[in-house]
Order: structure tokens, then sequence, then C-alpha cells
């Protein structure tokens, strides 16, 4: 991790540039593309090269506030049922943050790819920074999974950076290596063998074709190659990032990718506007009438499950280019903007101040302690009957206090690089 100072340059201007300036390997944090040369051992950063595509940036940032908002509840039994995660089939909006962010990320290599050319970077070159940075994304995850007791003996070796990291490096290499052709089949293909692989392959013990809480394919693998390092939470028999799973949100990252296509397009403005709707639509419709074959669940992100999502983030993202970067109506968007400017670290961050605040002891009548959420729930909350409004504030907390970060990196113009 890195941080690139930009103080000598000006504020962000209302008219930003296109994603296709950002570093070649810049797949998540939209990060400009900064050249510098050294002289007599200082580094000299000189001008921002390049526009950004503002309404990624702002679509970003709404991602990593949900984020947020979803992990970072005062006390997860008293959370509105929106914000709760599906208990196995079906979705609700919390399920919809991760998938939108894996599909920005695939999106955003399209830009930062096609910058390869312009910099004349090698493809082993740009292998090495693409491992690079799948490498800090995992170590980082297993940070957040440990901290702050950093008890290696039961760490959880999957979670949410570490899919992240794993979805980009393989995302990464199909797009430096296939075409659209190429990309396209790569996209079906693992849609497809994860169908299959979960209806058809006998799982031992449990047969084939069962789909339930750790009575399934996913499962099976999981609990022989993951076990003992798995999300205590579902009793340490699967994963919601388990290892087989990862080949559906592949996916999800590759219809992101074949949006970015649409949008680096010559085509008009209004035209990739409809194009996306149409397709987000079409998308939405066919995971709702293939959910009855195979379920839409995000526990095991079935191949439905990524098909009605990617709709769900095109819609979205389309809503945004729209307002943003077509109509040029953005000043309602600039909070988004500035933390989707460093997602991973105010994510990152979010995560280690809730956990803090979850394990600094406050003392109680009886001489007890009890977690800060814990205290707040207990003697201000249950009381008065509004638990879930007091979680719902406990996260806002959180969130104002990473947008302030963010806000402060921004006016610094500090974007950590991840």
């Amino acid at each position: 991790m890195r941080a690139i100072s930009l103080r000598t340059t000006p504020p962000v201007q209302q008219k930003t540039l296109e994603n296709q300036k950002s570093e070649p390997h810049a797949g998540f944090s939209s990060i400009n593309r900064l050249d510098s040369q050294s002289s007599g051992g200082s580094t000299l950063s000189v001008a921002i090269a390049g526009e950004r595509l503002r309404s990624l940036d702002a679509f970003r940032g709404l991602t990593i506030a949900l984020m947020i908002v979803v992990n970072c509840t005062g006390d997860s039994p008293y959370v509105f049922e929106p914000l709760r995660h599906a208990d196995w089939n079906g979705w609700t909006f919390a399920d919809t943050v991760f998938p939108s962010f894996l599909f920005i990320v695939g999106v955003s290599l399209v830009f930062s790819f096609a910058r390869r050319e312009e910099v004349q970077l090698s493809n082993w070159a740009l292998v090495v920074r693409i491992l690079r940075r799948t490498l800090l994304l995992f170590a980082l995850g297993l940070f957040v999974n440990t901290f702050p007791t950093f008890d290696l003996s039961t760490i959880r070796i999957p979670g949410v950076l570490q899919r992240i990291a794993l979805c980009y490096f393989f995302a990464s290499l199909i797009v430096l290596k296939a075409g659209l052709r190429g990309r396209i089949l790569w996209l079906i293909g693992m849609l497809a063998s994860y169908w299959l692989l979960m209806i058809y392959v006998p799982t031992p013990g449990i047969g084939a074709g069962v789909l339930e809480p750790g009575r399934n394919f996913a499962a099976w693998v999981d609990s022989h190659l993951l076990k003992g390092y798995m999300w205590s939470y579902y009793d340490g028999k699967w994963d919601p990032e388990g290892i087989v799973s990862t080949l559906p949100a592949i996916a999800t990252i590759l219809f992101g990718v074949l949006t970015g296509q649409w949008l680096k397009s010559s085509l008009r403005e209004d035209k990739k506007v409809a194009g996306m709707l149409c397709a987000g639509v079409f998308l939405l419709l066919a995971g709702y009438i293939l959910d009855r074959w195979l379920p839409i669940n995000k526990s095991i992100w079935t191949s439905t499950f990524s098909i009605f999502m990617a709709g769900f983030a095109l819609v979205c993202l389309a809503i945004f280019y729209f307002l943003i970067d077509f109509a040029d109506l953005s000043r309602w968007a600039k909070p988004f903007i500035i933390l989707g400017l460093n997602p991973i670290a105010v994510y990152v961050l979010s995560i280690v101040v809730d956990s803090t605040l979850r394990t600094m002891g406050l003392a109680i009548s009886g001489g007890n302690n009890s977690s800060c959420p814990y205290y707040l729930f207990r003697h201000f909350c249950i009381p008065t009957s509004t638990a879930e409004i007091v979680s719902l504030l406990y996260a806002m907390v959180i969130l104002a206090s990473m947008f302030l970060v963010a806000w402060i990196l921004w006016r610094r113009r500090i974007f950590i690089k991840v």
C-alpha cells in the first residue's frame, strides 16, 4: 500500500476525467495516474494526466458507504430487514452491495488496461503488478480477519478482501489474454461450470443437487480444504466467500468488464445509457426466471445470483452515468465521489474502528465490562424500543467518521493505492 500526495495540484474540478487515464493496474481504488521523475534522490509528482469517469467513482463510493453500513451494525439482532443478508435463498438490499463492488472492479479494469499501451508496459511487468496487488489485498483481508487479537490458530482465511483479490487476479489475466469473444466465453463457462458442479456432481454422503446450508458441493470442498479456518458464524462448516463459489464471483467481474468495453466504445452517450439499461433489465429478468431452477443465493453465490446482481449493478451504473457524466448533474454525488477515491483504505479503517470499539471495555454496574456498542444498546436502546434505529445510527456514525477521513485525504490530494 502506498499513498500518493498531489498537494501541488488544484482541487478536483467539476469536469473530471475518464478512467482510461488511470494507472494500468488500478482496478479498485480509482487512483489518478502520476508520472514521477527522480532527480537528485527526490521524487517529483507532476500533474494528473487524463480524465475520470465520475459516475464510476460515485457508484464505487456509494457501494463502499453501503458496505460500511451493512457491516458495522451496532447490534446484529437489531437491524432493519433490508440491511440484513438473506438467511439462504432470495436476496435483500444488503445482498446487492458486494456484487456491485466486484462489478465496478470489472468496469475499472477495462479503462486501466487501456492505458497499458500508452505507458508501454509489457505484459510481464503488468502481471507482476497484478500479482503484487492481489497479494496486498489478500494480506489486508487476513489482517482484518485477525484484528485485534491476531490469533492465527483460528484465523478465517476467506473473506471479502480475499475474494476481491482472487477475482481481480483471475479476471485481470483473462482481460490481459482474451479479446471480447474470449471474455464472453470465459464468463459463460464459469457460470455454466459452477451450475453443473452444484447440481450434478454428487457430494459424498449427501448426493447431487442438494443446495442446503453446509450440505452442498461448495460446502463439501470448503470443509476439506479450509477446515478450521472458516467463518465460525456458520459453525465452521462452510464459508460465504469459499473456494468453489469464487468461480461465479469472477463472472461478476467479467460482467463489469463487458460493461467497461461498452462505455469505452465510440457510441453516443445516450446509446450507451440505453444499452446499459436494456442489458441490465434483461439480466434481471434472466436471473429472476432462472431462479426456479437454481435459486438466487448470495451465501453460495449461485450463477443466478451473479446474473441477477450484474443486472442490478448495470441499471444503477446507467442511472449514475446518465445523471453525472451525460446530464452533468453531479453536485449531489460529490460525497460519494470523495469516498470512491480511497475505497479500500476507508473500508479497512471502518472495520478496524468498529472492531476496536467492540473490544473496548466500559465499566457497568457490578464491576463487569461491556463493549461500547453493547453498552449503548443495553443502556439506551432497548428500554426505548428503538433498537433498529440506534443500530442504524451506530453504523451512520462509523460512516460519517470514515467520510471525514476520506474528505481530509481528498483535500490533501492523497490517494492510497491498494
